[in-house]
């Protein structure tokens, strides 16, 4: 349930709402917008009367609400959450541009690669140290000193870094990551994600391969409801009948996913279409669709990659996509 409040309501009406809704066992959320102060409402709201509360003077509106993601849900947070990681900024018409390998390989190939993107224009370095892979057999991460690597170009280039978390017990070595990322294959890892609920670090929550937009806002619900509000939504290709590219890029999900939520919606071009020349069109439609920002791989030598080469560009087709994408961005920020 959601309870619009008047502008400036009265304090100690306020006061009084809120204690007669927390003793009926309701979890209160405020939420101020621009424009108004919103209340929402977790629990079982069948017992609130919602013609007592009109009746109060500070009360603009009270609706109910269908969908099981609460804290998700933009009818209880009107306004674009903006997220900080670093210094990089994404939501609310801040564009965030996510930009490095697969895989981190070597300390050598991890700041070479952060000090190329960096220079044509990339907000955030990104690399995986734990690499979930298909076979048993393929490359699977440096791991902790993947980690150190990131962390030594962070260093050197002044860039924050993203990498991915497999397990709940590789946490303490992200203390230092800047942007925590939930795979494809760990979205509803729901014990993994309920830990994150308590980590005080914004979390990049990729889509399922096979997922419902649904499904996916609430697994962003899992981690919110545990106090931790500072999730992105990553789309990065579902699973469809076409063979032709790795995943199908839905970009119908960006306009549809602002609309139900807050919450910044990035892109994932790379994964999703799996075709390195066919990253930067893909690219700049996420652009024109509305996303938020981009995390797109590159690599030194695509070709000698020890993971996903096919779908990596190289440093030199980043920085040409970067500058067709600020044009864009500045196109579209005249329509909006």
């Amino acid at each position: 349930m959601i309870i619009s409040l008047k502008m400036n309501p009265d304090t100690e009406q306020l006061e009084n709402l809120k204690t007669w809704l927390t003793n009926m066992g309701l979890e209160i959320h405020m939420s101020q917008g621009t424009r108004s102060l919103v209340m929402g409402l977790i629990g079982d709201t069948t017992v609130v009367d919602t013609d007592l509360i009109l009746a109060l003077d500070i009360v603009e509106d009270v609706k109910r609400i269908q969908e099981p993601y609460k804290n998700a849900n933009r009818k209880f947070h009107p306004d674009d959450t903006v997220i900080t990681a670093g210094g990089a900024t994404i939501g609310g018409g801040h564009f965030m541009l996510i930009a490095g390998p697969c895989s981190v390989e070597s300390r050598e190939q991890i700041c070479g690669i952060a000090q190329e993107v960096k220079a044509a224009g990339a907000h955030m370095m990104r690399g995986g140290a734990f690499k979930p892979r298909s076979s048993p057999y393929a490359f699977q991460g440096l791991r902790g000193e993947g980690i150190s690597f990131l962390l030594e170009a962070k260093r050197e280039t002044g860039l924050p870094i993203v990498t991915e978390i497999m397990d709940v017990s590789q946490l303490p070595l992200f203390e230092e990551v800047d942007i925590i990322q939930v795979g494809a294959r760990n979205m509803q890892n729901f014990e993994l994600l309920k830990e994150l609920g308590s980590v005080n670090k914004p979390i990049l929550l990729k889509r399922g391969l096979a997922n419902t937009l649904e499904e996916f806002l609430m697994s962003a619900e899992y981690i919110m409801s545990g106090g931790n509000s500072k999730v992105i939504l990553c789309e990065r290709g579902i699973r469809t009948f076409e063979t032709a590219t790795r995943n199908t890029l839905d970009l119908s999900a960006i306009p549809v996913l602002k609309e139900l939520s807050h919450l910044p919606v990035m892109i994932d071009p790379s994964h999703a279409i799996g075709i390195a020349r066919h990253v930067a069109p893909m690219s700049l439609a996420a652009v024109a669709a509305g996303a938020d920002g981009l995390i797109i791989e590159v690599h030194h030598n695509p070709a000698a990659a020890l993971c996903d080469g096919p779908q990596s560009i190289t440093p030199a087709a980043f920085a040409s996509l970067v500058s067709r994408i600020n044009p864009l961005l500045q196109l579209r920020a005249e329509f909006q």
